[in-house]
């Protein structure tokens, strides 16, 4: 019996992406396990390296054989995997779209090490830059849109994340509560999430965060949100992440550096270029709170000269 496909395979980089997320939704007429739908999605959130590596180097890199690959495009609906692959090279035809990955690719291949520790800087600097090139090429601005109107108008917003990512939260919250009123972290008072959720409402907002490997709490209480009728927006970094599913607006930020630990500078740009969407959508309200907090600032001689 032939594999089930769909009719029409997707023919842009962005039809692939939002097939990958209707995917991970179980919005799509087509189904894939697990793996393969992290794969998927990893493809789709690298498609320069997707479109210039063999089949055999894609896999090795993936951490699967080659005919995982070969299944997997024609179960998308392609004749096989070069049909597949076609779509990742016409999206980095233009390389202006992809120039600054590659600006840090050809720095990094022949940085000196007469000068190391300024290259370690250098290098997280690099590294940073190609990732807020890998999320600006995944930017969809309808979700955009969509998100940065939910954090103007809705009644309550609460941020979550834990271990790195509660600096994420803390600043998303200090940042929307320069410019709006009722924004807190989920759990400030620490006594609990389900006592935090039990006390929003539906249409509420929740922002959740978190990037491979995923912290099991974080989804639940996305997941949790989104049963208890609040609206709930996920940073994270892949379409395969537990994050998305109960997401309305799901916005994907890689993570890849040199850093010991997840890269947090691409996640911090977008969050400043959010925020200021927001700003920009309450336009005169943003400017009255920033008076106000300015005028009770200077009342408290908080700063100093």
């Amino acid at each position: 019996m032939p594999e089930e496909t769909t009719a029409q395979p997707p023919r842009t980089i962005e039809d692939l992406r939002a097939l990958a997320l209707s995917i991970g939704r179980d919005q799509a007429d087509v189904s894939l396990g697990s793996k393969a739908q992290d794969v998927f999605a990893r493809l789709v959130e690298a498609p320069e390296q997707s479109a210039v590596h063999s089949i055999s180097k894609l896999a090795d890199q993936l951490g699967v054989n080659p005919s995982t690959l070969t299944r997997l495009a024609k179960r998308l609906g392609f004749e096989g995997f070069a049909d597949f692959q076609a779509v990742f090279r016409k999206a980095i035809a233009n390389d202006q779209q992809y120039f600054y990955s590659r600006q840090a690719g050809r720095l990094l291949a022949t940085r000196s090490v007469d000068n190391a520790e300024v290259e370690v800087f250098e290098r997280q600097a690099w590294e940073t830059a190609a990732n807020v090139d890998g999320f600006l090429g995944q930017l969809d601005g309808p979700s955009l849109k969509g998100a940065t109107t939910l954090l103007a108008n809705a009644r309550r917003v609460r941020f979550h994340g834990v271990r790195q990512f509660h600096s994420l939260a803390s600043f998303l919250t200090y940042g929307l509560g320069m410019v709006r009123s009722d924004v807190a972290l989920l759990d400030a008072p620490r006594l609990g999430v389900a006592e935090a959720l039990s006390q929003l409402e539906n249409g509420d907002v929740v922002v959740v965060a978190s990037c491979a490997p995923y912290t099991r709490s974080v989804a639940e209480v996305a997941r949790i949100a989104a049963a208890n009728g609040q609206t709930v927006i996920a940073i994270t970094d892949s379409r395969a992440s537990p994050l998305v599913r109960p997401a309305e607006h799901a916005f994907f930020i890689p993570h890849a550096s040199s850093f010991y630990s997840n890269s947090m500078g691409a996640y911090i740009v977008f969050c400043e270029a959010l925020l200021n969407l927001v700003a920009r959508e309450l336009g005169d309200k943003a400017l009255n709170s920033l008076a106000g907090r300015e005028r009770l600032i200077a009342e408290m001689n908080i700063e100093t000269d």
